[in-house]
């Protein structure tokens, strides 16, 4: 034989065992999902029944609370109690005013009447870069501005606060009489 014909032989032995060696092996083991030998039931069992250390998850937040501005600590005598959004919430295109609240800490939206309930307690501002271009805007101008804006509601406390993603300032519009 010669020597070329004797180092094919001998590739195409090692490629025929390697072949067959990995036909013979067997495929990964895919991951448990649960212990072995429980069934669905004794799992399920398992995640409802209390945990052994004696804690508890926590409960849902109360529904329905009212905004802690609104009602008895309203400034205005005989002021309606009213319902906080809920956490999640979006607000979507609405009107109002950009001012600062009683304590002049921080930055409130109010709203303008929606034509449907008139109940829209103000909303705090959290700061990001969107109340920031408002803030810059307001101070540079002597009139009071109307902006249109869209956010996420969240809610701590009593109070709705909303996390801005977009604001526009409405165009003045000529009062005609």
């Amino acid at each position: 034989m010669t020597r070329s014909a004797s180092a094919s032989a001998f590739a195409l032995v090692v490629l025929l065992t390697s072949l067959a060696g990995a036909q013979t092996t067997k495929p990964a083991a895919a991951p448990a999902t649960r212990p072995a030998g429980t069934t669905a039931e004794q799992m399920l069992n398992q995640m409802l029944a209390p945990n052994a250390d004696g804690t508890r998850p926590l409960p849902p937040a109360a529904g329905g609370a009212t905004d802690s501005t609104t009602g008895g600590n309203a400034v205005a005598p005989g002021a309606p109690a009213v319902t906080v959004m809920r956490e999640g919430s979006l607000i979507v295109d609405r009107t109002g005013r950009f001012v600062r609240n009683n304590d002049g800490q921080q930055w409130e939206f109010v709203f303008d009447s929606d034509g449907r309930a008139l109940k829209d307690p103000p909303v705090v501002i959290l700061p990001n870069l969107t109340m920031m271009a408002m803030e810059n805007y307001a101070t540079g101008t002597s009139r009071e501005l109307r902006f249109r804006i869209t956010g996420e509601v969240t809610e701590y406390r009593g109070r709705n606060y909303v996390l801005l993603r977009k604001a526009v300032v409405m165009p003045e519009v000529a009062q005609q009489f």
